[in-house]
C-alpha cells in the first residue's frame, strides 16, 4: 500500500547533491511530492526533507541508499503519524476583493494578510496541505492572481538529535 512518507537527509552543502538525491528516487520510479533544503541544527549540516508516495520497504530502502552518498551523514523513512509537518502558502487577491466577507474567510482559517500594495493584497497560511488547498478554494470565488506553495518542513517525533548520531560516527571512525 503506498503511503506518504518523509524523508529527511542531513548531509553536507555540496553543489549537485540535490541531484544525486532526486536521481536516485527517480531510478525507482518514485515521483518527489515535495522537497525542501535548508541548514539544520548542526554548523555546515543541510537538511533535505523529502515526501514521496511508496510503501514502507521501498521508503526505508531510499533512506539506506541515500545514505551510501558520500556526502550523506544520516537518512530516515518516517511515516506521517511520526512527524510534525507544516507548509506555507501565499495568496495574492485583488485589493478590490478585500471586504468583511473575505476578513471573515482569513479568520475561519488563520491566515492573515502580510502585504498590502496599490492593487492587490498578499495572504499569508500555515498548515498542513488540505488546510491550505481548502483556503484556495474559498479564496477563488474573490479573485486569486497567484498561488505559492512551500513544502514540507518536517521534524520527527522519535528521532534522537543530529549530534548524537555524529557522535557515534565520529567513534566509530576513530
Amino acid at each position: 500500500m503506498q503511503n506518504q512518507y518523509t524523508l529527511s537527509v542531513f548531509s553536507e552543502h555540496r553543489i549537485g547533491m540535490l541531484m544525486r538525491l532526486t536521481t536516485l528516487l527517480s531510478r525507482r520510479h518514485v515521483n518527489i511530492e515535495s522537497i525542501t533544503c535548508s541548514e539544520c541544527e548542526v554548523e555546515g549540516i543541510f537538511r533535505y526533507t523529502i515526501v514521496v508516495c511508496c510503501d514502507e520497504n521501498l521508503a526505508n530502502k531510499i533512506a539506506r541508499q541515500m545514505e551510501k552518498q558520500v556526502e550523506v551523514f544520516k537518512a530516515f523513512a518516517h511515516s506521517g503519524c511520526e512527524t510534525v509537518f507544516r507548509e506555507i502558502a501565499l495568496y495574492k487577491v485583488p485589493l478590490k476583493t478585500l471586504s468583511g466577507q473575505l476578513e471573515l474567510v482569513l479568520r475561519k482559517h488563520n491566515a492573515s494578510v502580510v502585504a498590502l500594495e496599490s492593487s492587490f493584497a498578499i495572504v499569508e497560511k500555515t498548515g498542513h496541505e488540505e488546510d491550505l488547498l481548502s483556503l484556495l478554494r474559498e479564496l477563488k470565488n474573490f479573485g486569486v492572481l497567484e498561488f505559492a506553495r512551500s513544502g514540507r518542513v518536517a521534524m520527527s517525533k522519535p528521532m534522537k538529535p543530529l549530534q548524537d548520531y555524529l557522535n557515534e560516527m565520529e567513534l566509530y571512525n576513530n
